[in-house]
């Protein structure tokens, strides 16, 4: 056990608290902090055994597994060594003030029961050791993952409200929500954000990844301590599972989620899954958990539309830009990538990241040539159709002359297909948009990024429109993997 320091030596543990518990709020974030560590007082310091009162048994038990360990770091990094630190219940009549320290009376108060102790300097046990790092709720969630962050529009906004009405206990009779969508739309952080706000009022939320529980319950299963394995996961009153799909590998994994499924529904508790595919289509579930999953709340997470594109991407900027000054991008920089209709958010988020970074480290500004390369190496890496490809085929399924693209006509039968080929010159290629304007006749750049905005708007207020350019886009593409 480790020795404590003599009385003389002890440090001021009320501003060594004070201190951690900042830097605890800076690096769990708000809603976290609030949650689990901002409730907690130093109730006793003695020979630097240091006692922290937590309001609740649950938050005792939860505060002693999981926070535990970064409350001690924070203390020593702020220049404290406690010799051992016990979570225990606070004393109803012991007075606080704020900040988290009590009054200098409410020291030499009697010890409460039932105190859960974490002796930083302590090694030997290993078999508790080993069963903390097997325990499912070691996954940190993402403070900076919350509803509060997330960019809703009308791709996602449906399941936006329904994640936050089920965080929020709004709909009891319903106990069971099915995300589905591609990957990068916004899944996990709507999961992350569900499990913070659920936490925050006072719920036991559990968010594991579809391979957390495959690991756990296959390890569980090697020792031949499935009970254990159980109990743990539906002392739960909310599991989060993201990326569902995966579980499809393992016959015995699916065994045992269908089994947690029925005990969650039993109970009445409330279950939120994620994966790319709806229920319909995970066909390796099999017939009876495929069944259970449709018979919840199932919401599709569409890809973003322009306008929410460009929200997220802003949302983003000013996050990066409160750290780094430098790394603000124009607003036309901004509105470059969110024309990219085939992107996923996190596809956007990579170029934006690329670009500021860039504009942070170089001190230089951004210009839409730089876009352009960046947008043409990160979103479409070997791709090697070209300008005349795309003219041709145009051409070709207009049946215009090739001719006409270069010429001044601007009848509606050229001007239109024009623009279309423009509009594909910029998404299937690497050029600028000076250069595809001088391919284009000797076009201004202004000219094409008119005509990319026009056939971008005019795609989602013309389904004729959109499926002219979808099979062009389909056309060229087969001719790149060809």
């Amino acid at each position: 056990m480790a020795q404590s320091m003599s009385n003389s030596s002890q440090p001021d543990w009320n501003a060594v608290w004070a201190a951690a518990r900042e830097r605890l709020r800076r690096e769990l974030g708000d809603a976290v902090f609030d949650a689990w560590v901002g409730p907690l007082v130093l109730l006793n310091s003695d020979n630097d055994e240091l006692e922290i009162g937590a309001p609740k048994p649950f938050a005792r038990n939860w505060v002693a597994n999981h926070y535990a360990t970064r409350i001690d770091r924070a203390l020593r990094t702020e220049g404290g060594e406690p010799a051992s630190l016990s979570i225990v219940l606070t004393p109803l009549a012991a007075p606080t003030i704020g900040g988290g320290l009590v009054r200098e009376e409410a020291k030499h108060m009697p010890a409460p029961v039932s105190p859960v102790s974490y002796f930083p300097q302590q090694s030997a046990d290993g078999e508790q050791s080993d069963a903390k790092r097997r325990s499912l709720w070691n996954r940190m969630l993402h403070p900076a993952q919350s509803f509060d962050t997330f960019v809703s529009g009308a791709s996602n906004d449906f399941g936006f409200r329904a994640a936050r009405d089920f965080a929020e206990g709004g709909n009891e009779d319903l106990n069971l929500l099915f995300i589905h969508g591609g990957f990068g739309y916004g899944k996990t952080h709507l999961l992350n954000a569900t499990a913070l706000e659920a936490r925050k009022r006072g719920k036991r939320a559990l968010f594991l990844g579809a391979e957390d529980f495959m690991r756990h319950f296959l390890g569980a299963l090697n020792r031949k301590d499935t009970l254990s394995f159980k109990e743990e996961l539906r002392a739960a009153d909310m599991l989060l599972l993201d990326d569902l799909q995966h579980i499809c590998r393992s016959t015995y994994t699916m065994s045992e989620f269908l089994h947690t499924m029925n005990a969650f529904s039993d109970a009445r508790r409330s279950v939120v899954i994620a994966a790319d595919r709806p229920p319909a289509e995970l066909d390796a579930l099999g017939p009876d958990l495929r069944s259970r999953l449709s018979g919840g709340l199932v919401i599709t997470l569409d890809k973003p539309e322009r306008n929410t594109r460009l929200a997220i991407l802003k949302s983003r900027a000013a996050e990066y830009c409160r750290h780094r000054p430098d790394a603000a991008l124009p607003d036309e920089v901004l509105e470059r990538i969110a024309d990219l209709d085939h992107a996923s958010p996190r596809d956007l988020i990579g170029v934006f990241t690329k670009l500021a970074t860039y504009a942070d480290l170089t001190k230089k500004p951004v210009t839409l040539d730089v876009v352009e390369e960046t947008i043409g190496a990160r979103i479409m890496p070997g791709r090697k159709t070209s300008i005349e490809d795309i003219q041709r085929k145009t051409a070709e399924f207009y049946k215009l002359d090739l001719r006409d693209f270069h010429s001044p006509q601007r009848s509606r039968r050229v001007a239109r297909p024009r623009q279309v080929a423009m509009f594909l010159s910029r998404e299937l290629t690497m050029r600028s948009l000076p250069e595809i304007g001088r391919r284009f006749g000797g076009r201004d750049h202004t000219t094409v990024l008119h005509a990319c905005r026009r056939i971008a708007a005019l795609c989602s207020e013309d389904p004729m429109l959109k499926q002219e350019v979808d099979f062009l886009r389909q056309v060229l593409s087969r001719k790149l993997d060809s």
